[in-house]
């Protein structure tokens, strides 16, 4: 994600928060330092951020998880990335007139998801569901009480429900993500002995129910459950992804994935100053490719374990980007493949439905017949959608670079295949 729009990636001015909120005030030592041991604390340093800085009312009861937001903010700017990146115009940033709607899995006691991704994009709304009486009352008022309420649905779900309960209780036909926060732990022995395996206490005061912490197999049952019901449900949902606590699990998971024969998956990891990580997961069923940048924004697992990247970018001798884009647009127009250059822009955006560069395609090309039976290029049943860039960021600069991006497919032979022809056709004289 771009990090200008992560407003916590440097530590929080706890004197200047202070300052703007009376009430986070009381809570501040002398030495301009906060007690993370100290609920009470936490739960105000959340409350007050909230408010100072999304303008949201939250009250965190005191028998429940509070929500470190930074965490939480930069999920739902995963989130936005990955969507700005796999919409149908493919414009790779923000539509503001895009209409999303997401299902937040285990809300929590205020929906902190919900209210975030609605103050930040206008055009979202949100399901959310719990198992959890209390957390649906405090929730509900929350939504309330920051006027949510025709965005906002809260609905209470049974333990034997489905995750994403499309049909049965949200009655939506379809959904743009699903995201959750599952409770890491196995069992409560595991809770337990996971805190006291630290050598020192933990950073932030815990005070999260057991129903909030613990299930049932733990992340891995859970998030698996998950990838079942996706294999059911398919392109109904844009987006599966969720996020993880513990590292372990990323790789499992990303295994599980490609047991089913998934290869558009995306990961990334979160990170605040030197405190504690935490990973995301997304899968999709459709063809629609994320960038490299959101799709492998981690380092901590196998290279192999990586989605297959979704750009290539090589470098041409000639110092000049009207000629190579000029070439380019002159070996792309003479494909039978749909194809539109900018050039002011030195981007143009492709589809193709099949292979048509090779010498075997070319020849079949020259059949009349053939020709027909191709018919017209449709990009929402392409094989292939790319868009390709030309740049040259600094005077100094050898080259050109050229950036091939991977919009739409999932055969991952045919974009290197293609990648590979437009780099002999570009560097050849």
């Amino acid at each position: 994600m771009r990090a200008s729009r992560n407003i916590y990636k440097d530590e929080v001015d706890f004197t200047a928060l202070a300052l703007q909120s009376p009430e986070f005030a009381k809570y501040l030592k002398s030495n301009g330092q906060l007690d993370f041991s100290d609920p009470d604390a936490v739960r105000q340093l959340t409350k007050s951020l909230l408010q100072r800085d999304f303008e949201l009312k939250v009250e965190i009861p005191e028998n429940r998880l509070c929500p470190p937001l930074p965490y939480r903010l930069n999920y739902i700017l995963w989130l936005q990335d990955l969507l700005d990146t796999t919409g149908d115009e493919y414009r790779d940033n923000y539509d503001p007139d895009r209409e999303v709607i997401g299902l937040d899995i285990g809300t929590g006691c205020c929906s902190i998801y919900p209210l975030l991704g609605c103050s930040m994009r206008p055009h979202w709304r949100f399901v959310a569901t719990d198992i959890d009486n209390d957390n649906i009352r405090t929730s509900r008022d929350t939504v309330s009480a920051n006027k949510l309420d025709s965005r906002i649905e809260i609905i209470q779900t049974d333990p034997k429900d489905e995750l994403i309960p499309l049909d049965s209780k949200l009655n939506v036909d379809r959904l743009d993500f699903t995201m959750c926060n599952p409770p890491f732990y196995a069992s409560r022995d595991e809770l337990i002995a996971s805190a006291e395996a630290k050598e020192r206490p933990p950073f932030t005061a815990c005070t999260g129910a057991e129903v909030e912490m613990v299930t049932t197999g733990g992340e891995i049952a859970f998030i698996t459950r998950m990838i079942e019901e996706s294999l059911h449900l398919r392109e109904r949902v844009i987006w599966y992804t969720t996020m993880l606590g513990k590292l372990s699990s990323v790789s499992v998971l990303i295994e599980t994935l490609l047991e089913h024969k998934n290869n558009n998956y995306a990961v990334t990891e979160f990170v605040q100053g030197n405190k504690t990580r935490r990973w995301a997961i997304a899968w999709s069923w459709t063809d629609l490719r994320p960038t490299v940048s959101i799709a492998r924004g981690t380092t901590a697992i196998p290279k192999h374990l990586l989605p297959f990247p979704s750009e290539y970018i090589f470098t041409t001798q000639s110092e000049s980007i009207d000629e190579i884009s000029s070439k380019i647009d002159t070996e792309l127009s003479a494909l039978h493949v749909q194809w539109l250059w900018r050039k002011n822009l030195a981007t143009g955006v492709g589809f193709a439905m099949q292979n048509v560069w090779s010498r075997q395609a070319r020849r079949k090309m020259q059949n009349p017949d053939a020709m027909a039976e191709m018919g017209e290029t449709d990009e929402t049943k392409a094989a292939l959608g790319f868009k390709v860039q030309v740049k040259k960021d600094a005077i100094d600069e050898k080259g050109v670079r050229v950036i091939v991006r991977w919009l739409k497919g999932s055969d991952t032979v045919l974009f290197e295949s293609f990648c590979g022809m437009l780099k002999r056709k570009v560097e050849s004289t």
